[in-house]
């Protein structure tokens, strides 16, 4: 999958990543879908990735993604407001995320799987909406928005959009894998 460059290729990669992220979903026995991830020690150990050790089961990716969507939402809505903010909030960084994660991670440990779902699925909406009321210059053109940096603001909605989609898809298959060679 390229990374999208153009309004088009995003508003379509997006909703196909998603897409392709529901059908995985619905693929799922409810068994699945509520089970506690188990990818072994072993595959653990050799994983560097934090979220691989965070995401405890199904409804955690999700709000992970739903979160993630808050974090571009609040981002634009701010910036295009007047009031400056980073994308990620403070107390952190791009260096400290991590840790941003585990705080949302810890969050959302009593939602039911059910409502992380019917989150997701509005935050992608309003996304969606965001992506859609914006020009192609006003996405992808370079310093077009002082506040995305040097990077474009249609970078940050692939990386909260198709990107991570794709992230949530193979740790889902992943889970999946694990939960049927365990059931042979």
């Amino acid at each position: 999958m390229s990374r999208p460059t153009t309004k088009t290729d995003l508003i379509e990669t997006a909703n196909a990543q998603f897409d392709k992220l529901w059908k995985l979903i619905d693929s799922m026995t409810k068994e699945e879908q509520s089970a506690t991830f188990n990818f072994g020690d072993d595959f653990l150990q050799k994983q560097e990735a934090a979220h691989w050790k965070r995401d405890k089961n199904l409804r955690d990716v999700l709000v992970h993604l739903h979160e993630w969507h808050q974090l571009l939402l609040n981002w634009v809505k701010f910036n295009q407001g007047g009031v400056s903010k980073p994308f990620i909030p403070e107390p952190y960084n791009f260096k400290t995320y991590g840790q941003m994660n585990i705080e949302l991670w810890k969050k959302h440990q009593t939602i039911p799987l059910e409502q992380s779902k019917e989150m997701l699925k509005e935050s992608h909406h309003k996304v969606m909406t965001l992506i859609e009321q914006c020009t192609n210059d006003e996405l992808f053109a370079k310093k077009h928005f002082s506040w995305t940096g040097t990077s474009t603001l249609g970078s940050y909605c692939v990386s909260a959009t198709s990107s991570h989609f794709d992230w949530a898809i193979k740790k889902i298959k992943k889970h999946i894998k694990s939960c049927r060679e365990q059931t042979v």
